[in-house]
């Protein structure tokens, strides 16, 4: 049996709210990435450490000591990420439709005109 290795883009929904205060300003202590989370979701710093730790194992985030403190950074770029996410979005629930996509959400989140016009405009930018 082969042991799984540590993916850098796959982390979870609370690995991602300390990689998005690090992708706004980096480096950062866990005392400051603590400051931008814990208290929007009720967090300690000790859960923030080991989200830390964890990031730090999958390869996402770097680390360097400070004295008596460690600097974290981002490894792993935001576009990066968001496009691995978004592709295993379109192929876990569209079976890799993004046409599917894009129906789904103009049929179901009801987008305005608006927001389609903005769909149409980016589509005759990729055309070009």
């Amino acid at each position: 049996m082969t042991e799984a290795r540590p993916d850098p883009d796959r982390i979870s929904e609370a690995e991602h709210a300390v990689m998005e205060a690090l992708w706004a300003r980096h480096p950062l202590t866990a005392a400051e990435v603590c400051d931008h989370v814990c208290a929007q979701r009720d967090w300690t710093m000790a859960t923030v450490k080991t989200l830390l730790a964890r990031l730090v194992t999958k390869g996402a985030v770097s680390t360097e000591p400070d004295g008596r403190r460690f600097l974290y950074s981002p490894l792993l770029e935001r576009q990066s990420w968001v496009g691995g996410e978004s592709r295993r979005l379109v192929d876990r629930l569209f079976g890799g439709s993004a046409a599917s996509l894009f129906a789904h959400l103009a049929r179901e989140e009801a987008l305005d005109d608006q927001e389609l016009n903005e769909i149409e405009r980016l589509l005759q930018e990729l055309r070009r």
